[in-house]
């Protein structure tokens, strides 16, 4: 049973689609449900869009474009920044309802705040500095002008593990540049997204800039939507496998877009590594989210002198994990999205042990209600693992040893991914080496973590294209134009 706190911000939350400026009802009449996954209790349901509704919200953005767009840069940054203001304001709010729908430790939501409200203030900073340039040209006939205007309406799909951060990362930038937004949540955790439009349009974003329409069938809104030549730009943050068929489509239009796709993060801990730093930091990279992240340490790269070592105290610390519903104080370990996640977490530790892995703490699902799996550690992973190659996106941490330098990048490169790395060393020489020789688009040296709106967010080869957040990210919603005046 839901407390009456809890029940009480439930109720605020709205449970229409918001279009043009208002909470409206699907076309169809359906509605969707969003369950605590920690019991399975459904704790809203909300209002499901039709492809039809989807089509309107499109209709706003693109009415509400060019008067955006016309908004003086200083008055969308004082939006931005009001957002900002009142999201701090309502940390609690925004953690506890995150918890409720996606399962994570409460503390984690509240750091999810913090880290999602960066990208408001961050970007309520950039908005004003988008820079052009004035010069002759080298032949001395004319001055070349290049300046940067916005794109236009945006359509954004995000993932469901960080509801609000993945909302703010994508909607800032795109609000500073002066674009407008169509945004499509999670299925599994709508809720939060809701809210925080509700937040925008108080913090003076006006009718139909931002629009939330969430769907069961989000294959049939997002075909109409990027088969619309008025869309100008997508942003989406999930799978490889879905962001190919996403660019795909988008092709045929010629659509700018931005993918944050999977990951297959190595963590390295060379010898010379200060082990104790460098299990803060696995705990922080493996358990943070309930290891359901894309930046999460996937694969555990430890030499072989010290990973006996290294295995024990992880280990010892897994074991004293505290278990428990993510909305209760002092839980480590939240519940997992849905059924199908503790499934997969299960299939893959099995498929380990066979291929001839240990399991040194942990192993085994939690009998419901929930979806509940406890925090785990595997040594001597096998290469041919499954979880060497696929995201674990659970509380699993494998490992697997090294012998040289060389070795551990081998196995660190030896995927189809190439969002974040991890590395471990007292040595600046190598960790220099590291750099140039991981095939990732970041990197902690000596951290766990790594996240920051100041910083640029994206990966290489499969794990996506494009940068959110840091300088880069406002230039994603910008197109170049160059002006020559003669002289």
């Amino acid at each position: 049973m839901l407390k009456q706190s809890e029940q009480e911000l439930l109720d605020r939350v709205e449970s229409g689609l918001g279009i043009g400026g208002e909470w409206r009802v699907s076309t169809s009449g359906m509605t969707l449900d969003v369950q605590d996954p920690s019991s399975g209790e459904v704790i809203k349901s909300i209002a499901d869009a039709t492809v039809e509704d989807a089509m309107s919200a499109l209709d706003a953005a693109v009415a509400a474009q060019e008067a955006w767009a016309n908004t003086p840069t200083r008055e969308r940054s004082d939006i931005l920044r009001r957002a900002f203001n009142l999201l701090m304001q309502r940390k609690e709010d925004f953690a506890l309802l995150m918890s409720m729908e996606m399962g994570k430790p409460i503390a984690e939501a509240r750091s999810e705040v913090d880290y999602g409200g960066e990208f408001l203030r961050w970007f309520s900073e950039e908005a004003v500095r988008v820079r052009g340039d004035y010069r002759p040209n080298p032949q001395g006939t004319g001055m070349m002008v290049v300046s940067h205007l916005p794109v236009g309406p945006t359509y954004f799909i995000t993932p469901w593990n960080f509801p609000l951060a993945m909302a703010t990362r994508k909607i800032a930038p795109a609000l500073a540049a002066g674009c407008t937004v169509v945004i499509k949540p999670a299925e599994l955790t709508p809720l939060t997204t809701i809210f925080f439009v509700q937040l925008l349009a108080e913090a003076g974003v006006p009718a139909g800039v931002v629009n939330v329409v969430p769907t069961s069938k989000p294959g049939d809104q997002s075909s109409a939507l990027l088969s619309d030549p008025r869309l100008r730009k997508l942003s989406f943050t999930g799978s490889t496998a879905v962001g190919v068929k996403l660019m795909a489509i988008a092709a045929q239009n010629v659509l700018r877009t931005s993918m944050e796709l999977g990951g297959n993060a190595p963590f390295i801990v060379f010898e010379d590594a200060d082990l104790e730093r460098a299990i803060e930091g696995v705990m922080l990279a493996k358990f943070r989210n309930i290891g359901q992240a894309c930046t999460a340490a996937n694969r555990v790269i430890v030499h072989e002198s010290v990973a006996d070592e290294f295995v024990r105290r992880v280990s010892e610390r897994v074991a004293t994990m505290s278990i428990g519903r993510g909305a209760e104080e002092g839980n480590d370990i939240g519940a997992l999205v849905n059924t199908k996640a503790v499934e997969n977490i299960a299939r893959l530790v099995e498929d380990a042990v066979e291929k001839g892995a240990t399991i040194a703490t942990g192993g085994e699902a939690i009998a419901g209600p929930g979806n509940f799996y406890k925090p785990t550690v595997i040594d001597r992973l096998n290469p041919r693992a499954a979880m060497m190659h696929e995201e674990i996106f659970g509380p699993v941490l494998g490992v697997i040893r090294f012998s040289t330098e060389d070795e551990a990048v081998q196995i660190a490169n030896n995927t189809k991914y190439g969002l974040v790395s991890y590395v471990f060393t007292e040595n600046i020489h190598r960790g220099h080496r590291m750099i140039a020789k991981l095939e990732t688009g970041m990197m902690g040296l000596n951290t766990g973590a790594i996240s920051n709106a100041a910083a640029p967010f994206g990966g290489l080869k499969q794990s996506g294209i494009g940068r959110e957040g840091g300088f880069e990210g406002i230039h994603e919603f910008l197109a170049t134009k160059y002006t020559l005046l003669p002289r």
